[in-house]
């Protein structure tokens, strides 16, 4: 069967059309990110004056559990009939844009947004910076959908709104771009970084200009820590670093795999439809949130407080600025806010409470690094290296659960607005993310898409299709190598033919105009897969279907085939 050639603008339009639809995708995200974020931030003051009126006033305490048990019912409908916003939403996310996930932007965006907010108002351990990357990504499927731009180009707004919205949270664009490389797409291509890079700035942009108006200020994160240069050049201290980096990681190791555990349980539990498992996260989270402020919200003020300057700049005794829990010594109420952070959050993750876990991650690596800097100085460690070693476990926890070590350096050094502890950072990203790949822990989002995918069970027929495609000049294929093309989700490159040569391609390989390839794949919309095919090569030669009695491929399976074209090259472009 023979299609007719497709007609193709030149490639400086195409990038220009990229770069066009990821401004307009900053711009958007920007807007509603940087209201969400002040939203947030407001919620989460609200509450914590609530409860500070309940601790006084305990014969109210009923009241608020109450109204815990109200919120448990309410999220549990919104998310019987919106499931996609369960979670952080950054599953989802990297989902749509790898092609493996649709969901209707104007329902998830303002879903997301009202539900997380109510989260974070009731006072849970819940982030927004999570959310933010949801209500991003469904930001920039909103703008290519309006534009009417085709699935290739919505996969790239998707990324760029998910980069602005972390972008815009934390203030941190190139934490915003790492994600885009690191996280959605797992590779770096000409395009990622222009619709990242396009939608990131903008995006920034339009919060500066915002900012002022909604009460978002313009600098890093965290200004409370001050880092000591001279850590870099003491090699005591990366003994320090490696050992505290060490146990940081195993910590972060028991998280993981308590987060996949109260996955299965909370699968099993059944009453009121399933709605009824929110009660157990609402209702014990009001109950810690009134031992201890520190850990209520996504854990921002408990980071804060963990520095050793105010914020007006002056210095302050190490560890005064935390909020002691009944007068305990300070270790101890680390230790407290820490364990219970870190099961609130497990909670929250297990029954699939819309909120983020993106910063709850930090403050328990932040507070794990608050202890070990007390134990490190009580043997030697100078007290003026603990600001750094705080700041490094913060990113060796996150990294050893997420799988993404560009990311959580970048993310340190951004949130700080300070470099002189990267060295000694890189060591610890480099410890948790070994130990991590020692115990076999999978990128934490990555196996979130997983089980989402297999819970969702598409019920429309699967085919497995073949398509030869010859490549036309001009076209987004022509003079690129395999792995720097957006392939539709689940294809791989199968043969590549050029004159009288027969190529089994691998990523690097090359592709030319008039050159034959044959793709392969599993689908269940095929229509929609051989048009994209053939948008992104050029002339459809012939196609043959066969009815698949298989379910679809894991995503992780599906990331490989829709990227390099060889398992081996699938990590070597990192």
């Amino acid at each position: 069967m023979k299609a007719k050639v497709k007609k193709f603008g030149d490639k400086a339009n195409y990038g220009i059309q990229i770069i066009s639809v990821g401004a307009l995708t900053g711009l958007f995200a920007g807007v509603i990110v940087t209201l969400y974020g002040a939203l947030a931030k407001l919620s989460e003051e609200f509450s914590r004056g609530y409860y500070g009126f309940f601790r006084e006033n305990p014969a109210f305490i009923p009241l608020l559990f109450l109204a815990l048990f109200a919120g448990a019912i309410v999220i549990g409908g919104v998310l019987k009939f919106i499931p996609m916003i369960r979670g952080s939403g950054i599953p989802q996310t990297e989902g749509a844009t790898r092609g493996l996930i649709r969901y209707k932007w104007y329902q998830v965006l303002p879903s997301m947004f009202a539900a997380s907010l109510f989260t974070i108002f009731m006072g849970l351990s819940a982030g927004s910076e999570g959310p933010s990357i949801m209500i991003g990504g469904a930001s920039g499927c909103g703008v290519s959908d309006v534009l009417k731009r085709n699935a290739t180009v919505r996969r790239y707004s998707v990324t760029g709104g998910a980069c602005a919205g972390l972008a815009v949270a934390f203030n941190a664009p190139l934490t915003g771009m790492a994600f885009a490389f690191e996280e959605a797409h797992k590779r770096f291509t000409p395009e990622v970084f222009v619709c990242a890079f396009s939608s990131v700035i903008f995006a920034i942009l339009t919060r500066n200009l915002l900012g002022p108006c909604v009460g978002v200020g313009a600098g890093a994160c965290f200004t409370t820590f001050v880092f000591d240069v001279a850590a870099n050049t003491d090699y005591l201290f990366y003994v320090y670093v490696f050992a505290a980096s060490l146990i940081c990681a195993l910590a972060a190791v028991g998280f993981y795999f308590l987060l996949f555990l109260s996955k299965k349980l909370f699968a099993k539990v059944r009453f009121w439809k399933g709605m009824g498992k929110f009660l157990i996260p609402f209702l014990i989270g009001g109950a810690f949130a009134l031992i201890t402020v520190n850990v209520m919200g996504g854990g921002h003020d408990f980071i804060s407080s963990l520095g050793s300057v105010n914020e007006k700049g002056d210095a302050v005794d190490s560890l005064s600025m935390v909020e002691r829990v009944f007068s305990s010594p300070i270790w101890a109420t680390l230790l407290i806010v820490v364990v219970l952070k870190l099961i609130l959050t497990v909670l929250n993750l297990g029954a699939g409470v819309p909120c983020g876990i993106f910063i709850p991650m930090l403050a328990i690596g932040a507070g794990l690094g608050a202890l070990l800097s007390i134990l490190c100085t009580l043997i030697g460690m100078p007290a003026s290296y603990s600001d750094i070693l705080i700041m490094i476990c913060m990113a060796t926890f996150f990294t050893t659960v997420v799988k993404a070590p560009i990311t959580g350096i970048v993310m340190v050094v951004e949130l700080t607005w300070n470099f002189t502890f990267l060295l000694p950072a890189i060591l610890g990203v480099a410890v948790g993310y070994v130990l991590g790949a020692l115990f076999h822990t999978e990128p934490l989002y990555d196996k979130l898409l997983d089980g989402i995918l297999d819970e969702k069970k598409d019920k429309e027929p699967h085919h497995f299709v073949t398509a030869r495609l010859r490549v036309t000049e001009g076209s987004t294929a022509a003079g690129r190598t395999v792995r720097d093309v957006l392939w539709p989700a689940g294809a791989r490159i199968a043969l590549l033919q050029q004159g009288d040569r027969m190529i089994i391609p691998d990523g690097n390989s090359d592709m030319r105009a008039g050159d034959v390839l044959t793709a392969v794949g599993e689908t269940s919309n095929e229509e929609e897969f051989l048009h994209l095919l053939t948008e992104t090569v050029g002339e459809l030669l012939d196609r043959e279907t066969v009815q698949s009695q298989h379910p679809q491929p894991s995503p992780s399976q599906t990331q490989i085939s829709t990227e390099p074209t060889s398992e081996d090259d699938s990590q070597s472009h990192l």
